[in-house]
């Protein structure tokens, strides 16, 4: 855990020194606030910092309150080293930021222990975190294929729609669905037709470039984002996409199954909107299914849509 000790003091730093290295911390020392400042900004933030109250420069009741004011997502615990004991000091410098005080002259156990508090309430923080940003990847991704569900992929489209209008350069989207999905759930049940879901979401997935987006966009339709692709090339890459399930079966719960996907391709084009898009691959895939299913259809956005 990373920790810096600010203090003009050579004798102090020197005994914090022996002290906070005996404690297995990776330890930065600062002489003044200025130096002080330079490390708090670091973008390897300190986990704790424990700043003297009178230093040149920078005081450390003002380190404080910068250091508030960085809005960091990872917390600095700052404790200070103060010789003022005084009630309205303490209650200056804990409104100026700081989470926790020592006053000087103090003896070793006092620091131990108020790092102790500082590790606990920071690796609290940490878990708080953490659990935020799963909440963050739960909330845009499907529970069942584990792929963007429906916000997440839309999202991803929006991006990719505004850096096309800002860049020019092409993209195109693929709307794919499982042919006779109600079937495979009728016949051998939801379970065996979640197992498939999650197969068809591996393949696709696999049969995709790294920098493309696919999600879940509805039940067993599923929507690629494939950035830099024109028509030709688009209707290439849905085909490798579709080439995957004939290639060969679905093994799931003891059943072999010959599971196929139909696709709609379409292409950006400027001027348009991304509802247009979704409205133009959602008419291709359904000229795919009016074709047979098991195929790959094109319809380009400067051609009328048909009805459905």
């Amino acid at each position: 855990m990373r920790l810096i000790v600010a203090d003009d003091s050579a004798l102090t730093r020197e005994i914090m020194q022996q002290l906070l290295e005996g404690l297995g911390f990776d330890l930065q020392m600062a002489s003044n606030g200025i130096e002080a400042w330079k490390l708090l900004q670091a973008v390897d933030v300190p986990a704790i910092a424990i700043l003297d109250w009178m230093m040149p420069g920078i005081e450390g009741i003002e380190l404080c309150r910068r250091v508030r004011q960085l809005h960091r997502q990872h917390y600095t615990y700052v404790i200070l080293l103060t010789s003022k004991s005084e009630k309205t000091d303490i209650i200056e410098g804990l409104r100026a930021g700081a989470d926790d005080y020592v006053t000087k002259p103090f003896d070793a156990e006092e620091i131990q222990a108020r790092l102790l508090v500082a590790q606990r309430i920071i690796r609290f923080q940490e878990e708080l975190v953490a659990a935020r940003e799963a909440m963050k990847v739960q909330a845009k991704h499907d529970y069942l294929t584990h792929l963007l569900n429906r916000a997440g992929i839309m999202e991803a489209l929006d991006e990719e729609f505004s850096r096309s209008q800002r860049s020019g350069q092409p993209f195109s989207i693929m709307m794919a669905d499982i042919d006779l999905f109600k079937r495979i759930n009728d016949t051998y049940g939801h379970r065996v037709g979640d197992d498939v879901l999650c197969e068809v979401a591996t393949r696709i997935n696999t049969s995709i470039r790294p920098y493309d987006s696919v999600g879940r966009y509805g039940g067993e339709e599923f929507l690629i984002i494939a950035p830099g692709l024109d028509q030709s090339a688009a209707l290439q890459a849905g085909e490798r996409v579709r080439e995957s399930f004939c290639q060969r079966p679905i093994q799931r719960q003891g059943q072999t199954l010959q599971v196929t996907i139909s696709l709609g391709v379409t292409t950006w084009a400027a001027g348009t909107s991304p509802e247009a898009l979704l409205a133009a691959a959602d008419a291709a895939l359904y000229e795919a299914k009016q074709s047979g299913r098991n195929c790959t259809r094109l319809i380009s956005l400067n051609t009328c849509l048909p009805s459905r």
